[in-house]
């Protein structure tokens, strides 16, 4: 058999094609192999749960990653209030926010089933709801269509109120401008014990404090001691009558971005970092509460009779916030079946 000069000559050139094609995709694995990718990570809070999980997350992500991302924490709502958080994750200028999940609301009223008042009686139990697996399914997806992607769920510790005026008694709340978190089960909660709730977020608090706009807050002793509100305020009620969880929301549009083994690394690590982060917490909830009693803060304990009456008149606020919302009612069964399990 023999060959024409001309069907040689298409040989040669086809295979030094491929060899350049070989060489060109060769280049580009080499390319993205050497790319870094900047990770910014936001909190509202400061030496709190919310900040000290980014820490630890940021600095696993760098090490797994081989230094090809390269995390900056921004806490203390450094990059803008929490809506402009949110926004900055969903359009890609921020690459993870971690915030708990009933600021989310705008992108899915879903998120704040969390926050139902009653769900959570204690720190463990809060911790082993964060980790249930339909709990997870249920938060992780939420953000999926808004430019969202759910990587972890954890507890940061439970909900206290602040106030300038000690709350000591269930009849002390009845007139206070209490701030909340931007949730329906908050509020009703709120007015059912006669507080006027007002949404806001945690960087405008302390101001509003000081100036006597507010009367009390809604948050968790890590945020107040972190940012130092006994300035403004001394004393928390402890009430415990819900609890704050955090989520590890991630950029879609920069995780879509990244080559496959990134991604992988993105993901496992905030899961992974979640699980090990359990005792840590518990540690950083106890160093909150020192700190706030050793500037002088005090810490308030509602009788014990009084504190049973607060949450029973609480108790049906998730039923009847979601009851003619099929969606939430359904978001709002399935936490609550959640709860009993991890009892």
């Amino acid at each position: 058999m023999s060959f024409s000069p001309y069907s040689m000559t298409v040989r040669l050139a086809a295979g030094a094609g491929a060899a350049i094609l070989l060489l060109a995709l060769a280049g580009a694995a080499a390319q993205a192999q050497d790319q870094t990718y900047v990770m910014k990570i936001t909190t509202p809070t400061l030496n709190a749960a919310l900040d000290q999980y980014a820490n630890v997350y940021a600095a696993a992500v760098a090490k797994d990653s081989g230094g090809r991302i390269k995390p900056e924490v921004y806490p203390a709502s450094r990059l803008g209030s929490i809506p402009r958080q949110i926004e900055g994750t969903q359009f890609g200028a921020i690459q993870c926010a971690i915030i708990p999940p009933e600021f989310f609301v705008g992108v899915d009223e879903r998120f704040e089933v969390l926050a139902a008042p009653g769900l959570v009686s204690s720190v463990t139990q809060g911790q082993r709801i964060a980790a249930d697996s339909e709990v997870l399914k249920l938060i992780l997806g939420l953000g999926a269509q808004k430019g969202l992607r759910g990587a972890a769920l954890g507890l940061a510790e439970p909900a206290e109120v602040i106030a300038k005026n000690p709350i000591r008694h269930l009849a002390d709340f009845k007139g206070k401008k209490l701030r909340i978190f931007a949730s329906d089960f908050q509020a009703d909660a709120f007015k059912r014990l006669g507080a006027t709730p007002v949404a806001m977020s945690p960087s405008d608090v302390l101001a509003a404090l000081q100036q006597g706009s507010l009367d009390g807050s809604v948050a968790g002793v890590e945020l107040l001691s972190g940012l130092h509100f006994y300035d403004a305020a001394k004393y928390i009620t402890m009430t415990n009558h819900s609890a704050i969880f955090f989520v590890v929301e991630i950029s879609k549009k920069w995780y879509d971005s990244l080559p496959a083994d990134l991604q992988q690394i993105v993901d496992q690590d905030a899961a992974s970092v979640s699980a090990a982060f359990n005792p840590r917490a518990l540690e950083i909830l106890t160093a909150a509460r020192k700190t706030w009693t050793d500037a002088g803060g005090e810490l308030i304990e509602l009788p014990d009779d009084e504190r049973s009456e607060m949450l029973k008149t609480l108790s049906s606020v998730g039923a009847d916030v979601s009851k003619d919302k099929p969606a939430l009612s359904a978001a709002y069964q399935a936490v609550s079946e959640a709860a009993q399990r991890s009892q």
